[in-house]
């Protein structure tokens, strides 16, 4: 029977046009992109019930990869089905990813340029604080037991002593979860809203379960051929015209495991893209990787899309199919594509499955301990940029005093003034101008 009250349903174009919009207006990382969808969805269009959003958000933060772009998959397809999903996950990606590339574009033209080093040297200062402000927000919301803290440390010490990022993330997997049978500590999800509103929303608690929520062994199974099938085809066609050894075979190969393997959001991806990309292979500098955060940071859409560039400069340095703006475009491209892919799947399988148990065991203690490794790992990422920053040369007596007063400035705007980032990211651009001009 339904509610006088509920709202209509909710078209495909309707949805459509809304994703779009969301795509294009969704600043401010993985937080605020939560938020942001709360008031949007549960609160002012009254499309899904505060309960079945959180819901959503609960088994989002327990997979690898961005977070938001996958509530906004899961909810898509909460909505519409199978195309509602890819929609909105894909619409959540494709207006930052053709801004990036543009502004990837840019960055190589101009990045030499005086005037372009200014503004660089300007965003550099802002990007650790940035991070900084990461860790601070993951800190006040995570670290809530002494033994959060002792492995927030542990993480840190791990990273400087070189060990992979993958066994930190397994061991603090193991210790949260032998900690959360001694010492629970309350879970509190990052970016959910406040209260409900008292009005019903068109999928309610009390609405019938849409017919492709249903979860069935087939569908299961149909769905998880169809993205491991659509992942083996497009790296083996790569690697079969362009041969195992080419660039851009790696960086499908480098990105796949990276979805995989990082949980946390998109600043505990960072980390092990940066040693990787920089270090391993050799794609980018350590410079670059920064200049490219900070643009970034000027897009909307996830923040992880921020692998485009590396694939960009990656694709460009080489001159990858002959043509260094061709080959950066097609490596923005397959690293984005491997980048995400794995997302679509762990929703479109995995969430009939969730939609029809409403109860998923609990997981909060490994998810906690990895999210407290996960802060040792990004204070390392704030180090590294921070080294690049004031000490660009590489030698402790030669530092940029004045990037380390802009650098500080930048963190207490964000921290303590808790300024918008793009507010920030302006007041270090016009400061870096300001420089050069004198």
């Amino acid at each position: 029977m339904s509610h006088p009250h509920r709202p209509a349903p909710v078209s495909f174009a309707q949805a459509l046009r809304f994703w779009l919009w969301l795509g294009c207006v969704s600043f401010g990382g993985p937080a605020g992109q939560i938020a942001l969808m709360h008031e949007e969805l549960v609160v002012r269009r009254r499309w899904i019930s505060e309960k079945r959003y959180l819901h959503a958000l609960h088994y989002c933060m327990l997979l690898p990869g961005p977070e938001a772009q996958q509530l906004a998959t899961y909810t898509g397809w909460l909505m519409h089905g199978t195309r509602g999903g890819m929609a909105a996950g894909a619409l959540f990606v494709l207006p930052s990813l053709v801004l990036l590339i543009a502004l990837s574009w840019a960055y190589t033209v101009w990045g030499q340029h005086p005037w372009g080093q200014a503004l660089l040297w300007g965003l550099k200062p802002a990007v650790t604080a940035l991070v900084l402000q990461a860790v601070h927000r993951m800190a006040k919301r995570t670290l809530k037991a002494p033994w959060l803290w002792a492995l927030a440390a542990a993480s840190l010490l791990g990273m400087l002593w070189g060990l992979s990022f993958p066994w930190i993330i397994l061991g603090a997997a193991l210790l949260g979860h032998g900690m959360a049978r001694h010492r629970p500590v309350a879970a509190v999800p990052h970016g959910a809203a406040s209260a409900a509103p008292d009005a019903p929303a068109w999928l309610d608690d009390d609405t019938p379960q849409p017919a492709h929520t249903h979860y069935s062994h087939g569908r299961l199974l149909r769905a998880l051929l169809l993205g491991v099938g659509l992942w083996a085809v497009s790296l083996g066609s790569i690697a079969l015209l362009l041969g195992t050894a080419h660039t851009l075979t790696q960086m499908g190969g480098f990105f796949t495991q990276t979805a995989l393997l990082t949980f946390g959001g998109a600043y505990a991806v960072l980390p092990f893209v940066t040693q990787a990309a920089v270090m391993q292979y050799g794609w980018l500098s350590a410079t670059q990787m920064m200049d490219g955060l900070a643009l970034g940071e000027s897009t909307p859409g996830p923040l992880i899309i921020v692998v485009a560039f590396v694939g960009f400069m990656g694709g460009h340095s080489q001159a990858l199919l002959g043509n260094p703006l061709l080959g950066g475009i097609a490596a923005a491209c397959v690293v984005t594509w491997f980048t995400f892919l794995p997302s679509f799947v762990f929703i479109l399988a995995g969430g009939p499955l969730v939609e029809a148990t409403r109860h998923m065991p609990s997981l909060a203690g490994p998810l906690q301990g990895i999210t407290a490794a996960v802060i040792g790992v990004v204070l390392h990422l704030a180090g590294t940029f921070a080294w690049h920053t004031v000490w660009p040369t590489g030698q402790w007596t030669q530092a940029d005093w004045p990037a380390l007063a802009l650098t500080a400035l930048a963190a207490w705007l964000l921290i303590a003034r808790q300024w918008p980032v793009m507010r920030v990211l302006a007041v270090c651009a016009l400061v870096g101008m300001g420089v050069q001009w004198v």
